[in-house]
């Protein structure tokens, strides 16, 4: 008698330690309400992405990995904003360029007066 309730007690507490890791592992239950079509929980702000954004980038995990779409939509974004940062960065570099040529036109210019 002894034996079977040590028997009993045990296949207990192995019943309550499974259903604990399930219950870690897959949670209480609860659903998410479904996402519309063609909506995603991934977010980029609309312009002026920041290393912070890029950085609390999160995607949706699937059974091999990351939503794919999400990871190139993010990809794609990315992608833009390096182009148009470095299209400002070569106007910019263009305007310095300039105004250093101009800038030693009037030093030019002064030094030529001064020697009159």
């Amino acid at each position: 008698m002894a034996s079977a309730l040590i028997y009993l007690f045990a296949v207990l507490a192995v019943a309550a330690v499974v259903y604990l890791l399930a219950t870690l592992v897959f949670g209480r239950g609860e659903e998410l309400s479904p996402l519309p079509p063609g909506a995603t929980p991934t977010r980029l702000p609309p312009a002026d992405i920041e290393g912070s954004d890029v950085r609390a980038l999160r995607f949706q995990q699937v059974l091999r990995g990351y939503k794919a779409s999400e990871v190139d939509w993010a990809l794609e974004r990315l992608a833009g904003q390096i182009d148009e940062l470095h299209g400002r960065i070569a106007v910019l570099e263009r305007q310095l360029e300039v105004a250093g040529q101009q800038l030693q036109e009037v030093r030019a210019a002064r030094a030529d007066a001064q020697e009159d």
